[in-house]
């Protein structure tokens, strides 16, 4: 089964029934100085539409959505609405005045509305308590970043809008905030467009995925249907891409070889071949452009190669803040290819806990020991430890111009072209930088340093899918031992060999995986934490060379379709070469054999994979 269908999550459709076009662009094109984003872009958001609108950072995901409601300007095509369209627009980040309750924020959004008084009292109520709020006077500016996320929400929801613009709404929620969206929007009578990064949350709320990315030739590819949906069409799209491409390389080869020869441009039909030539040239170059757009950052952190088993070991933990406690009488050992996801809602210690793992913090009640010397890096989701005056490559390398890894000497330039900076940006403030490129710069520099405890306290907010994807590997090798916070689920779930929940009132509890927390949440009564002497050893796994990384389980499944329609394409091409038109046919039979000798190469090479990825799987 795919990781992302499962728990009976399988009923989302890839058809959509709605047919009356709420919103549309035509040839919308945007640029950033000589940075074009994306260009002659074109399509529409229907009354059923569910869109996941995702990307790589920079693609322009979050400009498309504030042209859309008007915060900026195109510099070509056009944006139409239907008459008396209601939008509604959530941003990535989220600014209340000082002084104006959560009640205020929502009577604000309601100003221009012809409700009365009393009309507004009541729609604030019901979309308050529709979100989460217990009370309508706390501070908007006070609230911790989740909530603020949640009013934010619930400002655009009060308007009652025909389409929801959303721009990373999952960013500062906790896990129960990112559920309790996802059951929001499932049955919301609104269309909407929402940017995520989060694949369980795009599987789980779309019923269609559009990647920007100039890797496409139209800028974009669209396809109806869940998250998962849109994987197997997107490898099918960029293998026929990358087929493309070998097929032009060879004829602009071959037309090289003619010209080389020293052909005469003087018949009408030499010079439209030369013609020719030059438009497959430019074709090739373009292609090779388009597939050069999917790489991903280069993760790999550098483990110290310690062999002590226990690095550490806490008995009786407890903090409190401010009087209420955390948690309490929590034992905990960590080793190698230990690695511990934590969740809990917001407040309810996760940071404190790390703070205290890494030493930043003494517990309240009892006892760590860390093995000598132990080398812990720690990744903080508030970025405290990144100055933004400083440029890219004071950043990644403050001492000269080369970093070592692994004990090498590397280039401070290469360094930052393995993270997809170019090195025109080397001297750029990070203040100019997106939340995507700094958490990249952040990544940069942990893994430089060899480490037997990686802490990583929301690693994944503001990356993109295809950098997500290389972390997800890179955390699954790691020969150390990892203690995991995120909100991303397949994250959680591919990576985490353990699973510590805090239940926010003072209680710990472990689980053997995320499936396990998930079942229990939805109990009708969830019994009181329990408190385990021990934490058992890791659930065994295959060593790293014979375990499937998250682009060979993609591969693996869509094997045997694959290998159905190579078998199908040499049947044809038999029955070709029995037809006695292409017998006889000196230039068709030959090119026909080829293409059937290659065929059944082919065949054999994808059982072959299939073998080694089978073995793998097993």
């Amino acid at each position: 089964m795919h990781p992302l269908r499962r728990g009976g999550r399988e009923e989302s459709s890839g058809i959509l029934k709605g047919m009356t076009v709420l919103l549309s662009c035509q040839s919308l094109t945007k640029s950033y100085g000589d940075r074009p984003l994306f260009r002659n872009i074109t399509f529409g958001i229907r009354d059923d539409e569910r869109l996941g609108l995702i990307g790589p950072n920079g693609a322009g995901k979050s400009t498309l959505l504030k042209l859309f409601v008007g915060l900026e300007k195109p510099d070509g095509g056009t944006i139409s609405a239907r008459r008396g369209l209601r939008l509604g627009y959530v941003p990535q980040a989220e600014e209340f005045a000082p002084g104006r309750t959560v009640a205020d924020v929502l009577a604000d959004a309601l100003a221009d509305t012809p409700l009365d008084v009393t009309e507004k009292a009541v729609q604030i109520d019901i979309t308050l308590a529709r979100v989460g709020f217990a009370s309508q006077d706390e501070p908007a500016h006070t609230l911790s970043g989740g909530w603020k996320k949640r009013l934010a929400i619930a400002q655009a929801l009060v308007q009652e809008p025909d389409v929801l613009l959303m721009d990373e709404p999952t960013n500062h929620l906790d896990l129960e905030g990112v559920l309790w969206l996802e059951e929001m929007l499932k049955t919301a009578p609104f269309a909407f467009v929402v940017i995520s990064h989060d694949r369980y949350f795009l599987e789980h709320v779309g019923n269609r995925i559009m990647e920007l990315n100039p890797a496409y030739a139209d800028g974009f590819l669209s396809v109806p249907g869940p998250y998962s949906d849109f994987l197997a069409k997107r490898e099918e799209h960029l293998e026929a891409q990358a087929h493309r491409e070998a097929a032009l390389q060879t004829q602009v080869r071959r037309e090289i070889e003619w010209l080389r020869r020293g052909a005469q441009a003087r018949t009408t039909k030499q010079q439209a071949r030369v013609q020719e030539a030059g438009r497959l040239m430019d074709d090739l170059a373009e292609v090779r452009q388009r597939n050069a757009q999917g790489r991903a950052a280069g993760i790999e952190f550098s483990a110290s190669g310690r062999k002590t088993r226990d690095l550490l070991a806490a008995k009786d933990l407890a903090a409190r803040v401010e009087g209420r406690t955390l948690f309490s009488g929590l034992d905990l050992a960590l080793a190698p290819r230990m690695r511990l996801g934590l969740l809990g809602p917001n407040g309810s210690g996760k940071t404190t806990l790390l703070r205290i793992l890494t030493g930043e913090r003494p517990p309240d009640a009892g006892t760590i020991k860390r093995a000598d010397g132990l080398r812990v890096v720690f990744f903080d989701q508030s970025r405290e430890r990144l100055d933004t005056s400083l440029t890219l490559r004071e950043a990644l390398s403050p001492n000269g111009e080369t970093v070592t890894y692994r004990g090498n000497a590397v280039h401070v330039s290469g360094w930052a072209k393995r993270f997809l900076f170019a090195s025109d940006q080397l001297n750029r403030p990070l203040s100019r930088f997106s939340g995507g490129e700094q958490a990249r710069v952040l990544i940069a520099r942990l893994m430089l340093q060899p480490a037997d405890l990686l802490i990583l306290d929301e690693p994944t907010n503001d990356l993109d899918i295809p950098t997500l994807e290389v972390l997800e590997d890179s955390l699954a090798e790691f020969p150390g031992a990892l203690v995991l916070v995120t909100h991303d689920r397949l994250l959680l779930d591919q990576v985490s060999t353990e699973v510590l929940a805090l239940d926010g009132r003072g209680g710990a509890r472990f689980y053997a995986d995320y499936d396990q927390w998930e079942q229990h949440q939805r109990r009708p009564t969830t019994p009181e934490p329990v408190k385990r002497a021990a934490s058992p050893a890791p659930r065994p796994r295959p060593p790293a060379a014979n375990r499937m990384t998250t682009a060979e389980r993609r591969e693996w499944k869509q094997m045997e379709e694959k290998i159905e329609a190579v078998e199908a394409r040499v049947e044809a091409l038999k029955r070709e070469m029995e037809d006695p038109s292409v017998a006889s046919d000196p230039v068709r039979l030959p090119q026909c054999w080829q293409d059937l000798q290659d065929a059944e190469a082919e065949v054999a090479r994808l059982y072959a994979r299939w073998e080694e990825l089978d073995a793998k799987q097993g």
